[in-house]
């Protein structure tokens, strides 16, 4: 008796380890996943994508224009200037 419970325990195991889903992804591990060059690098997500507009002003970081914020900006024929 203790032989088939031991058996019907074992295929119990056997299935529930195989019916559990996979966390991982190229065998890496939870959070993580292989780069182009093959090794495993952390999951990062995205995050808020925060949108600029050119020439407003933001309190506390100045004028946003060419990727870099400017303190000043000025009229220059007729066009407007960051400094």
């Amino acid at each position: 008796m203790k032989l088939v419970a031991t058996i019907g325990l074992a295929s119990v195991m056997a299935l529930a380890a195989a019916a559990t889903p996979a966390q991982a992804r190229d065998n890496c591990g939870r959070g993580f996943h292989r780069n182009h060059w093959g090794h495993c690098v952390p999951n990062r997500g995205r995050g808020p994508q925060v949108t600029f507009v050119v020439g407003r002003y933001y309190p506390g970081q100045g004028y946003w224009y060419n990727n870099r914020w400017y303190h000043h900006r000025y009229r220059h024929h007729n066009r407007w200037r960051y400094r």
